[in-house]
């Protein structure tokens, strides 16, 4: 099984090596330090105290590394579109591409039915690229429960974690995620197999849309947000209005808005990956976080007040710091 991680940050690195660790034949897409360290060093992998290093092939170029029974999307979702030409010499007649992304990903319409199927959302997939370049019909979804970090080029440490919820936009139980499955259990991970991947796309997308901007804003963590009175209102207030959205296109939530917070704030005293980012002067995941879900909103004509206020103030939040250079670092002390 030839499986290809495009996008081998974090979550990447320590999918793909797990993967690898159980036969697959696995190669990596990555750049810069990150990706010179894997290819001399290896990917160390830190695990629950211990440490493994595992060859696998890297290149920043796809060509390099052939057509792929499955590639695995592991990229901040607003970097796929500017990808998506890189990423064919990947892609053959049967290749299925795992979408391991945050939020509603580009192929969300394919085999939903109803009035909205086939749609696509221009906030996340502009143009239609990703539907029309990657093909819908390839499409197997994934999210990404676990944390990792790099902690340096070519290693990565493990937080918690491993289950990796994957289905079929259909809810088919096909041979292709039937064998993915199968290899992802094999490398340790939690793989179960959905009929209805959308809801467990939302229930993610139900924490993150609020969560991830009111940190990037305030600076505060997750049991921070959950606790405070007013920034736990505005999170309940957004995920109500999201909640009336997804329903409308058929999502079930299996826990309620409470728990779900609670849920968050039990990880305790955590960084948003919006604020990670937002930190370390990288562009945030706004748009398929919050933008989209605007936008399908307005496909249903479902009103959006609060998340439409927050969505304001982070994109310019964004804007400001993107203008804004870096500090100067600090002088070393002199010994």
């Amino acid at each position: 099984m030839k499986i290809c991680v495009y996008g081998a940050g974090a979550i990447g690195a320590y999918l793909g090596a797990q993967l690898a660790l159980a036969g697959a034949d696995v190669s990596f897409v990555a750049r810069g330090p990150h990706l010179a360290a894997m290819q001399s060093k290896g990917v160390r992998l830190q695990i629950d105290g211990t440490e493994r290093t595992v060859k696998v092939r890297c290149s920043s170029d796809p060509r390099e590394l052939g057509v792929q029974d499955y590639v695995i999307i592991a990229l901040k979702a607003h970097s796929v579109p500017g990808v998506v030409g890189a990423m064919q010499p990947l892609l053959g007649p049967d290749t299925a591409i795992v979408t391991a992304v945050n939020g509603i990903p580009y192929w969300y319409f394919h085999k939903h039915g109803g009035e909205f199927a086939d749609t696509t959302l221009d906030s996340i997939d502009p143009g239609g690229t990703q539907w029309k370049q990657l093909g819908a019909e390839r499409a197997i979804g994934c999210v990404v429960y676990p944390a990792a970090e790099i902690t340096e080029p070519g290693v990565i440490r493990h937080v918690y974690g491993k289950k990796f919820p994957i289905g079929e936009p259909s809810g088919e139980r096909t041979e292709r995620i039937q064998k993915l499955s199968e290899i992802m259990v094999a490398a340790g991970l939690d793989a179960p197999i959905r009929d209805n991947i959308r809801d467990e796309i939302w229930l993610k997308l139900w924490g993150n849309l609020c969560f991830n901007p009111i940190s990037a804003l305030t600076h505060a963590t997750l049991d921070v947000i959950t606790s405070d009175p007013a920034t736990r209102d505005v999170s309940r207030t957004m995920m109500l209005e999201a909640k009336s959205i997804a329903e409308r296109f058929g999502v079930h939530f299996r826990v309620d808005v409470e728990k779900r917070i609670d849920g968050a704030g039990a990880v305790g005293a955590h960084k948003t990956s919006m604020l990670q980012d937002l930190e370390a002067n990288r562009p945030m995941e706004i748009d398929p976080l919050l933008t989209v879900v605007q936008e399908m909103g307005r496909l249903v004509g479902q009103a959006t007040p609060t998340i439409d206020t927050v969505l304001a103030l982070i994109k310019l939040r964004e804007q400001i710091a993107q203008h804004v250079p870096a500090p100067a670092p600090e002088p070393a002390p002199v010994s």
